[in-house]
């Protein structure tokens, strides 16, 4: 069970290809060329090597990568194919969807509307909706786009991969009607819940303070002034020029054990577009946040808004700011757009850099390794100095280099010696082995998967992630016994039992989750 802690602090990978089936082109078709004038033809050393060995390395078909430093576009370029069974090149006019990195416009759009004077992140969404159920009166529009407003989701997450599926017996009326009679899943302001409920709200204040449709508005007020020529809003379902393809291999992993590549489709219907549906190129994302940072979308105060986070009923601080996760550390803090396991981009706002990755795999996961293209601007935060790791997962990382990576244990003991206020968090250590073995670092990603097992001894999850870490590596005994442990702490775990199942062996006798 992989759990992105901040979805994402990306991690070391030291470059090696693993043995994919899948021979990946790194361009073609004239796709290889940089994004405008101002674009410098001399990329930084290692950096087109790094990106073919990722493309290799995670079995991506066609990417795009855009790098903004201090406002101008210092690196473009398009790698791979658009649509392999056409043999059509990825291009500069190549789109991709972004899935849910749209909900960055939608945040955008509310500001707009608040710098207008339409409204503010604190007023109660019943100001500006009628007919809403009571529970949901109070809640305001800063708690929709931070996720903390205890709403029910009018989407059905899909079990594995897919879009998922409306509330209720089909179609959008069904689904609002439906949503509207559920309970709430927590008490607004105590918790976060991703949901894609708050982003038919937002929809709708748009729609009504804006004067136009929601699509209307963001085309007019963020596409045209900043420049993005092929942006638009759609799914599989519409005929969407130069779309790429997506795709997707079974069960989302993108190992050479995970099967054959297949189709993937999109469904996004028009209430759920503000919070999935754009589709766009890495240069119009980048021409965007260049406009965005420049005052042509928002003025400073409302772009610091924008970013800035909210807080739980008891103060803390949330993980979302208006529609865009925060990345929160204590070197080059990020806010970012995160959608579908395909595609995203971060902005480091203290560095004057944004990295914008677009691709057409399900499960490439880029916001896992955007920092690792960052460090090719920002030295100190290079792969070789363990890219965007915590602090103490880095000081870990150096003494495992150093002593070995079956050292764990003695390792974090020593470290605690020498502080005793030392602390790895389960989801770091998780995240990070995990990536280390998807990117072909199997041995170090174990490694580190166990040591998360024996720091965190009843967690279910820890156990679930090394069991899924074995069956990468073909080492279906130790892949079964692991997901037996995650069981033995967490007989709820769907996923569990579900990939004991395909590995041929019965779930243990009690468990929950077994149908």
């Amino acid at each position: 069970m992989k759990t992105l802690p901040l979805l994402f602090a990306a991690l070391m990978n030291l470059w090696q290809i693993s043995t994919g089936s899948l021979q990946l082109p790194a361009t073609g078709g004239g796709g290889d060329r940089p994004a405008s004038a101002a674009a410098p033809a001399q990329a930084p050393a290692g950096l087109d090597d790094y990106l073919r060995t990722k493309m290799q390395n995670r079995r991506i078909p066609g990417m795009q990568v855009a790098v903004i430093r201090d406002g101008r576009i210092v690196f473009s370029r398009s790698y791979g194919k658009a649509n392999l069974q056409d043999d059509v090149a990825v291009t500069p006019d190549t789109v991709f969807s972004i899935n849910s990195a749209t909900k960055t416009f939608t945040g955008v759009a509310i500001l707009q509307l608040a710098q207008a004077g339409k409204l503010s992140l604190d007023d109660p969404v019943s100001r500006h909706l009628a007919d809403l159920p009571r529970e949901w009166q109070a809640i305001t529009v800063r708690q929709l786009l931070n996720h903390t407003s205890g709403l029910p989701d009018i989407l059905v997450p899909p079990r594995a991969q897919g879009t998922g599926s409306l509330v209720g017996e089909g179609g959008e009326e069904s689904a609002w009607e439906t949503v509207r009679t559920l309970p709430m899943a927590f008490p607004t302001g105590s918790a976060y819940r991703y949901n894609q409920t708050n982003y038919v709200l937002l929809g709708r204040i748009i729609d009504s303070l804006g004067g136009v449709p929601f699509t209307r508005f963001i085309a007019e007020r963020q596409f045209a002034p900043a420049g993005m020529r092929h942006a638009g809003f759609g799914d599989s379902r519409d005929v969407t020029p130069r779309r790429a393809q997506p795709y997707r291999y079974p069960g989302g992993a993108t190992s050479p054990a995970a099967g054959a590549l297949q189709h993937a489709f999109d469904e996004f219907p028009a209430m759920l577009r503000t919070g999935a549906g754009i589709n766009a190129s890495a240069e119009d994302v980048a021409h965007w946040l260049i406009a965005l940072q420049d005052g042509r979308l928002l003025d400073r105060e409302h772009l610091r808004e924008l970013w800035a986070p909210g807080r739980f009923n008891d103060g803390r601080l949330t993980s979302w700011a208006s529609g865009w996760p925060l990345i929160d550390r204590e070197d080059h803090p990020a806010v970012a757009g995160i959608g579908g396991r395909r595609s995203a981009f971060f902005v480091y706002p203290r560095d004057g850099l944004s990295v914008v990755v677009l691709t057409n795999l399900a499960g490439a996961n880029p916001e896992e390794f955007i920092d690792e293209i960052a460090g090719f601007y920002l030295p100190d935060f290079s792969v070789a100095n363990g890219g965007g790791l915590p602090r103490n997962v880095k000081a870990l990382r150096r003494d495992l280099i150093a002593r070995g990576w079956d050292q764990g244990v003695s390792i974090v003991a020593g470290l605690k010696r020498q502080d005793p206020d030392f602390e790895l968090r389960e989801d770091d250590l998780n995240a990070w082995g995990y990536r280390l073995v998807t990117d072909g670092q199997r041995r170090e990603g174990i490694e580190v998967l166990k040591l998360n097992t024996v720091l965190y001894p009843k967690s279910g999850n820890t156990f679930d992630s090394l069991a899924e870490a074995y069956a990468i590596t073909g080492d279906r005994e130790a892949a079964i016994r692991n997901y037996r442990l995650s069981l033995e702490r967490d007989p709820a775990n769907r996923n569990a039992v579900e990939q004991l199942r395909a590995l041929g062996a019965p779930p243990p006798a009690g468990t929950r989750a077994t149908h």
